[in-house]
């Protein structure tokens, strides 16, 4: 269990999951997706997502380059045991929005 919370530990990682299991995308549209993340901070996060084989930097040779990211495998599995974590919240946002 500490294993999995080491990978996605911190504010922005499961909010990254979620983002990318939507399918491939850019570093300025999760940017815009993940408001008051700071360019610093979703770098390295991503950086540390792809060092642990959760997400894939795909790099293309174009003229400006351009670069996508996506869950590998391993992330996607990880997304899937994520997903009742994110259930729980949305049957308590009520409640712990009331708390927090």
């Amino acid at each position: 269990m500490s294993l999995a919370i080491d990978v996605v530990g911190g504010k922005w990682k499961m909010h990254l999951m979620w983002v990318l299991a939507e399918g491939p995308v850019r570093f300025g549209q999760i940017r815009r997706k993940l408001e008051g993340v700071s360019e610093k901070v979703l770098a390295e996060n991503l950086r540390q997502l792809e060092a642990s084989g959760i997400v894939h930097r795909e790099l293309y040779a174009e003229v400006p380059p351009r670069v996508e990211y996506s869950l590998t495998p391993l992330g996607e599995s990880l997304n899937q045991a994520l997903a009742p974590l994110e259930a729980w919240g949305d049957r308590n946002r009520e409640e712990l929005s009331a708390r927090i």
